[in-house]
């Protein structure tokens, strides 16, 4: 059956150019239907624990999509006539920003004070002001005590001003409605930089880092991609020296990238920044196929066989273990379904499609366009090209002792070092330092604030709950100790509000600067202050409708995962112990991120002995040999050991993107093992030892293994200077696995065949000689 498959190809050349050209382009027109998503929620389920109480809290309360615009003046002074009239400029040209519901900074912040027995409630700068130095007193004096401005929309030092822009975007076209947000405040600021060039701004929140998460996908797709198409190019250039040869990859990496993102768009699949990758997994996988099949074509070739049989012998001889790595690389990829990130089981779906696409289209397409299309080889003795490969399998199989123990020595010595690794997500940290959002979450933790922050929502449990002596009380002491939490930076609390309107109504007398602890009288106060403020500044960021829950937002520290979850273990733990009666929900975008790490890596610990399983017994069947079968985890398995353990004296931190390295490099791994053993093996059958089957496995396979592993490494290397340090760290960790991998089938794997592949082959007739002229040609195979 497989000799008339390949028969079939190489009779009707053009008809399957045509076949396969044609099914590309039909399955190219769905790549119009796909788009970016930049938003922060793809990265989490529905079914997200973190993201359901996040979800709740936003339809209790109104949304915090925030987009913040930070001003430091160069003079470090905000309190001078030119700054605050900025300010106060700035939050009424912020009010236009689309989608915007409400304003928050220095500016518009209601000021309450007492005026005989009326409460009056103010903008703290209002619009008359003239900023004389009594006015610019008063500003200072209450800005700098406000515990709710303070560390929120100034800081400590009176250096650092924040307007703070909530937007409700709609759920549909949700990212094209943030791009419109972000570009209407750079222009906003681009105007306002030149009427103030002593002034530094930056951006922040939410929709700034959806809008840097979408600028990284774009980035990487616009450069990365062609610039991967380049380097592929070179690569095969320098390996084959034939024009021709890198024409046809060409043609067949680039269909099998059309073809995927076309199938991705008919079945509904967007773009998002772990998605752009694919095509670069596609293009590296598919010259590894096409490397393969070239390199034994012309291997033949120059052995003297025409051009056709050569073909056909390379396809008898590589289409079982392209079809076996195609497929467990795919598998590999599959299994990133047990991950619970979308977008990364979106990369794991689509890369495996465009795997199987490419194995198809290399044993397929490839062998019509050599077959039917000019491809030339220079002809030479076959010991002038083999020379290199033998005198090297020759070495190993000399040292294999040496090599083979010290190979081991190295594995133990990664296994513990695989112990310094710690999964710790920090999402600010995802974009390098040249990023825009960086730079300004790095501003914000040195001059005022962590970027970071927790909602936390309290439900009372009954209708005007949160008035009740019990609970305000309780409001009181959880609010006090929040505040002395170290990672804490600002928290801001109904609390404070009550304690401020108590004194008012006392006539502003200081003593009176606490909590009311009757119900009538504490819901009184928010009824006359809430009735007091002006559109678009009401409570209903902290309060719901029926006055049953609220809601303490608290900014804090950049912090890394393992930190965030030991915080919200601990408010979790008071809450639980002093506010029992209480119903409470903690989450945050931060706190989603950093528990999506930790259980993406479980989860691929979890599968991993799945995929080994389903792996080894693909192998086996495909060998048919149950010993070389168990004998290829051993190589399948190290690269990971080893590469993780570097990792682990390198940096030690494990993100959301290395979390995914093993699932995704296992089936590549896997490629470089089975050629290898597939050489091997066909070498012992044919009456060869396990020297001179290792010796014929170097100099067959041994360049193929060489150029795809470089094509593999420059691959993930290129992926590995991303700006998105998800990305950048997955490509080095995956370079670095596929490296390794490369040295250890060169290496490790020859001495573990001597020691254990000891055994007699079933024996079987041939009558090439390209098998057996190995052995025949050098008696000094068993040296």
């Amino acid at each position: 059956m497989d000799d008339l498959w390949h028969r079939r190809i190489l009779n009707y050349p053009k008809i399957w150019i045509a076949i396969c050209l044609a099914l590309i382009a039909g399955a190219t027109l769905g790549a119009g239907n796909l788009y970016f998503r930049g938003d922060y929620q793809i990265f989490f389920d529905d079914t997200n624990t973190q993201l359901y109480e996040f979800q709740k809290i936003e339809s209790i309360f109104n949304k915090s999509d925030l987009i913040s615009i930070v001003m430091a003046p160069k003079q470090n002074d905000i309190f001078t006539p030119q700054t605050l009239n900025l300010v106060r400029e700035l939050t009424e040209r912020a009010w236009q920003v689309p989608y915007s519901s409400r304003v928050d900074s220095i500016a518009n912040y209601q000021h309450t004070f007492a005026e005989q027995d009326d409460l009056v409630v103010l903008d703290l700068i209002p619009p008359e002001m003239t900023f004389t130095e009594s006015d610019i007193t008063a500003i200072k004096q209450v800005a700098l005590s406000e515990p709710a401005l303070r560390q929120s929309l100034l800081s400590q030092s009176g250096k650092v001003a924040i307007i703070n822009i909530t937007v409700q975007l709609p759920e549909a076209d949700n990212t094209e409605r943030m791009v419109e947000v972000k570009e209407y405040v750079n222009q906003l600021i681009s105007e306002y930089q030149s009427k103030y060039p002593d002034m530094e701004f930056h951006q922040a929140g939410i929709v700034a880092m959806n809008y840097a998460f979408m600028l990284s996908s774009q980035e990487d797709f616009a450069t990365l991609v062609p610039a991967m198409l380049l380097l592929v190019m070179v690569f095969l250039g320098i390996a084959l020296r034939s024009i021709a040869a890198v024409a046809y990859t060409l043609v067949v990496i680039v269909g099998a990238v059309l073809a995927t993102l076309g199938l991705a768009g008919w079945l509904g699949f967007f773009l998002s920044t772990p998605t752009v990758n694919v095509p670069t997994m596609i293009l590296t996988i598919a010259v590894a196929d096409c490397v393969h099949i070239l390199a034994s074509v012309r291997h033949h070739m120059r052995q003297g066989l025409t051009k056709q049989q050569a073909i056909a012998k390379s396809l008898e001889q590589n289409w079982m273990p392209i079809t076996i790595t195609s497929v467990t690389t795919a598998l590999g990829f599959i299994l990133m379904n047990s991950l619970d990130v979308p977008v990364i089981r979106d990369l794991g779906n689509l890369s495996a499609l465009g795997v199987i696409l490419a194995g198809l289209l290399s044993l397929t397409l490839l062998p019509a366009m050599l077959s039917a299309l000019p491809f030339r080889v220079t002809q030479m003795p076959a010991s002038q090209s083999n020379d290199r490969y033998d005198s090297f399998a020759l070495w190993v199989i000399r040292n294999n002792k040496i090599l083979g123990f010290s190979a081991l020595i190295v594995v133990v010595g990664s296994a513990f070092s695989i112990t310094k690794n710690q999964v710790n997500d920090e999402a600010v940290k995802y974009f390098s330092t040249q990023n825009e959002f960086r730079q300004a979450a790095d501003f914000m933790a040195e001059n005022i604030s962590g970027m970071s922050s927790l909602s936390i929502a309290i439900n009372s449990g009954s209708d005007q709950g949160i008035s009740s002596p019990e609970f305000v009380t309780m409001l009181g002491k959880a609010t006090d100790w929040l505040r002395v939490q170290p990672e804490i930076h600002h928290v801001q609390s109904l609390a404070d509000t009550l304690k401020r309107l108590n004194k008012n109504m006392h006539s502003d007398d200081n003593q009176y600067y606490t909590l009311p602890q009757d119900q009538a009288l504490t819901a009184q106060y928010l009824l006359l202050y809430e009735m007091s403020l002006p559109y678009g500044l009401d409570l209903n960021n902290q309060l719901n409708l029926d006055k049953s829950s609220l809601k303490l937002q608290l900014t804090i520290d950049n912090l890394g995962s393992k930190e965030m979850v030991e915080l919200e273990n601990r408010l979790r733990t008071w809450f639980a112990q002093n506010a029992p009666e209480y119903s409470v929900m903690i989450s945050s975008p931060t706190l989603m991120f950093a528990h999506i790490g930790e259980r993406n890596m479980q989860s691929m610990l979890q599968s991993l002995p799945m995929a080994l399983l389903l792996i080894s017994v693909l192998l086996v069947f495909s060998l048919r040999s149950l010993r070389l079968g168990l004998i290829s985890l051993i190589p399948n398995m190290i690269p990971a050991v080893i590469g993780f353990g570097i990792w682990g004296l390198y940096s030690g931190e494990i993100n959301l993107g290395l979390s995914v390295v093993v699932t995704l490099t296992l089936g590549i791994v896997v490629d470089d093992t089975v050629h290898f053993l597939s050489k091997y093996q066909a070498a012992r059958r044919l009456g060869q030892s396990a020297e001179q089957a290792i010796r014929y496995a170097f100099v067959t396979v041994g360049r193929a293994l060489v150029v795809t592993s470089a094509v593999l490494v420059a691959g993930f290397s290129l992926l590995g200077t991303s700006d998105f340090r998800l990305n950048s760290d997955m490509g080095q960790l995956s370079a670095l696995v596929i490296f390794i991998a490369l040295i250890v089938d060169f290496i490790l794997l020859p001495c573990i065949l001597l020691w254990l592949d000891k055994y007699k082959y079933a024996q079987v007739q041939s009558n090439d000689e390209t098998h057996t002229g190995l052995a025949i040609n050098n008696p000094q195979t068993n040296s």
